[in-house]
């Protein structure tokens, strides 16, 4: 039992003195909510970080009706890699696609 409180003390403290990060900002943003019939968004951040997404209603109005997603999403790993996973979400399920670019 002491142990785990002088493990839990330490990481407290280590996690203290970490360096401070930067604040994120938002630099572009687009929303664009199309009432019933689907959405779409989009934004970029000052990290690197971008996301994308549009969703449409299928079928409406009957037994069959599903909403189709796709949309992508990037981002800037510690190693100065660029990660982006496109995706599309619908009555088939989330099936996403992933790549990175390198420095």
């Amino acid at each position: 039992m002491k142990l785990m409180l002088v493990l839990s003390v330490l990481c407290l403290l280590g996690c203290s003195l970490a360096a401070p990060q930067a604040p994120v900002e938002i630099l572009e943003q687009e929303v664009d909510n199309i009432g019933i019939n689907g959405y779409k968004f989009s934004y970029k951040l000052s990290d690197g970080t971008t996301r994308t997404e549009e969703a449409v209603l299928n079928n409406a109005g009957t037994d069959n009706e599903s909403l189709s997603v796709r949309g992508s999403v990037s981002w800037v790993a510690p190693d100065g890699i660029t990660y982006t996973i496109n995706f599309v979400a619908d009555e088939n399920g989330f099936q996403p696609e992933g790549a990175h670019i390198p420095k």
